[in-house]
């Protein structure tokens, strides 16, 4: 049945010949009615070149987006660790892992696996949200300690209604690989309540890439998400939310699957604005997340033969394998069947406080706590591994100076602490603590006629090692294990930017320089065995972006790029680090229509640290340039109805990311060759919005 529907609704699109292709940029360019909501192709800010905000609902090219990660590679300045078809990790900068604060309505999700198959960008399904916030750099103290490289926040505003009303957004997406998606967000209430309910399904097979050679990536998931809410005035919020998900995906580079992505979550939340004079706001949040992660190398791909075994108690090995030749290590099927069970905790809780100090000052104090639990799963029981608790003091400042300036300061203190459980290490039992500090201070101004603004700030962020770098049983040149021995890292980093806005063309650039002490880094020995290590290191790069009209209905939308790292100890490059990527637009629209192309290029990448990097990722080899084209077109025959089509690497290219990991020898792959990217993609989307 849901193949027929699928059939359906392409057919009906694809005799649309139509789709909605237009930049972020385009909300910033005020002269243009627009009929059509822009499909995001290029992330241009829409605020500040410091802060993104996006609308996760809206089509966008390439594909409507899997995961997360998926969806913020779009974005100038991401990019993706790939594995295959789902579930990738997102890089920033080329900086990964914990040094993103990635949020989902004001609370952390981390995932199981030790080598991050089920990265915390897994769990989450972009258009179940209302809203993602990108905050550059160590620009923030508002959501949590570390968060060096960027703070990425997941909301669903609630909703309000001045009258009793119900409001339907639902979606249907239909690809080449047997790709089918089904989303719905259904509102209903009055003034006082409202009901909410969110979910989505989508599942993909394997694809195959330029040279039509299969590559084994198909996953499914699926979310269910509830809210209720109650709101006596409009200056009031009290909400309870929840939600489930599972999922499975099949990886070509390693011997393990993800054969269940069970993830649990409750949220409460109340807000009470407009207070006084001085104590303006209270917000007050409780959340739990909670990830069940199965793995084995029995149910998505050909059993190996011998006898079944349960290995719940290696959780910690995580699918054997980060960034792909190590991947081979998949060659251990011939111990026979193989069962991992790894599960992480995470419940925290926040109170933030807004005062009115005076007309030109604004402040936001508060405190924030975690608990971040990591366990196995060992013959029917469960083990905990490592524990972390969290407790954060912060206060932001904002203060508006005369024409047009203001300045944003603020600073945290974090107490963490972590205890080794692991029954298997020497530090068993054993607890570690720390203080860590982050402050930043920030100059913004802006003109008129045109409109120019420009910022410059410093920010100052220490963050302690995450579960994935703790857990590592060695550091390099050292008989420690990284529990006792890896030290925190400290960003000291300059972020600066400028957007330049009249009549029709906008242009803007934000660029970093950084020093990062202890910088922590993964090695790989030929054995595949992995060891951490602290060393400085500097980084820099820019994105920078424009959008302009040419006659009365095109529109060219363009990004750059560019992240550099340096090993300042070692001496050459951080490993890990993105190519220089452009991104060139262009469409024609009409009152109901749209068509446009988009032209990817990506730079050869020679500057590798080989055998470094991080926990899922490491470098192996230079790597090749490409240049991909895609076609879009839209229609809107309907107020509430908007069909889009889409074919992504139109010219079928065989190429592969730079960060892309090598491929499994179960599979066939090579050792040190890039798994690579689908070939000719074709897709639909039906949006409904009534």
């Amino acid at each position: 049945m849901r193949k027929q529907i699928f059939q359906i609704a392409f057919i009906i699109v694809s005799l649309a010949l139509t789709h909605n292709f237009k930049a972020e940029a385009q909300e910033n360019l005020t002269n243009r009615t627009h009929v059509l909501e822009p499909v995001t192709v290029i992330a241009s800010p829409l605020t500040s070149p410091l802060e993104v905000t996006l609308d996760p609902k809206n089509p966008r090219q390439p594909l409507p987006a899997s995961d997360a990660a998926d969806y913020l590679k779009s974005v100038p300045g991401f990019a993706t660790v790939r594995t295959g078809g789902a579930n990738s990790d997102i890089v920033f900068r080329g900086l990964f892992g914990s040094r993103l604060n990635i949020l989902t309505n004001g609370g952390y999700t981390f995932g199981g696996c030790g080598n991050r198959m089920d990265s915390p960008s897994s769990y989450i399904s972009p258009e179940n949200f209302d809203e993602v916030k990108i905050i550059k750099g160590p620009q923030t103290v508002l959501w949590g300690g570390g968060g060096s490289a960027a703070t990425v926040l997941f909301t669903r505003r609630p909703p309000r209604f001045a009258e009793p009303g119900v409001k339907v957004k639902a979606s249907l997406v239909g690809a080449s690989n047997d790709r089918f998606d089904e989303n719905f967000d259904l509102v209903a209430g009055n003034q006082l309540f409202y009901a909410r309910a969110v979910g989505n399904h989508a599942k993909s097979g394997d694809y195959k890439d330029g040279d039509h050679n299969l590559i084994p990536s198909k996953w499914e998931k699926w979310n269910a998400d509830l809210a209720f809410g109650y709101t006596p005035d409009e200056d009031t919020l009290v909400e309870l939310s929840g939600g489930v998900g599972d999922g499975e995906a099949r990886y070509a580079d390693r011997g393990m699957d993800g054969s269940q992505f069970r993830r649990e979550s409750f949220n409460f939340r109340f807000e009470k604005d407009n207070i006084g004079d001085v104590l303006s706001k209270i917000e007050f949040q409780y959340y739990y997340n909670y990830a069940d992660h199965v793995m084995d190398n029995y149910s998505l791909r050909t059993p190996p033969p011998k006898t079944h075994m349960d290995m719940g108690g290696m959780g910690a090995m995580g699918g054997m394998g980060a960034g792909g030749a190590k991947g081979s290590m998949g060659g251990m099927g011939a111990m026979g069947a193989m069962k991992m069970h790894p599960a992480r905790l995470v419940h925290g809780g926040r109170v933030a406080l807004t005062w009115k100090v005076n007309y030109a000052n604004t402040l936001i104090t508060g405190l924030d706590t975690r608990l971040d639990e990591h366990r196995d799963k060992d013959t029917g029981s469960w083990e905990k591994n490592i524990r972390y608790n969290y407790y954060g003091l912060f206060g932001e400042m904002t203060t508006i100076l005369a024409e047009g300036n203001r300045l944003i300061y603020g600073a945290r203190l974090d107490s963490v602490a972590a205890r080794d459980y692991r029954s298997e290490q020497k530090t068993r039992g054993e607890r570690r603590e720390d203080v860590l500090l982050a402050a930043f201070a920030r100059f913004e101004r802006t003109l008129e006629n045109p409109e120019i603004f420009w910022y410059a700030g410093v920010g100052y962020a220490e963050r302690f090692p995450d579960y994935w770098e703790l857990r590592q049983n060695q550091v390099s040149g050292t008989s420690e294990n990284a529990f006792s021995a890896l030290d925190p890292e400290k960003t000291l980093q300059l972020d600066v930017g400028l957007q330049y806005k009249k009549d029709n063309f906008l242009a803007w650039v934000s660029a970093y320089a950084g020093l990062i002490d202890d910088y922590i880094l993964f090695n790989y020995a030929k054995d595949n065995s992995a060891s951490v290590f602290n060393s400085d290191a500097r980084v820099a790069g820019l994105e920078l972006g424009l959008a302009t009209n040419l006659f009365e209905r095109f529109l060219v939308t363009s990004s750059l790029a560019y992240s550099w790292g340096e090993n300042a100890d070692l001496g050459g490059p951080l490993p890990q680090i993105p190519p220089l990527e452009g991104r060139l637009g262009l469409s024609y629209e009409s009152e109901s229509w749209e068509v446009g192309a988009l032209w990817r290029l990506v730079a050869p990448q020679n500057r590798v640290a080989k055998q470094s990097g991080n926990i899922k990722g490491r470098d192996f080899s230079d790597s090749a340039g490409f240049g991909i084209l895609s076609l879009n077109a839209s229609y809107k025959p309907l107020d509430y109805l908007k069909l889009t089509v889409g074919v992504d690497n139109l010219l079928d290219k065989k190429y592969a990311e730079h960060l892309n990991t090598a491929g499994s020898a179960n599979w066939g792959f090579p050792a040190n060759q890039r798994l690579t990217e689908p070939g000719t993609t074709i897709w639909a989307k039906m949006s409904f919005d009534l």
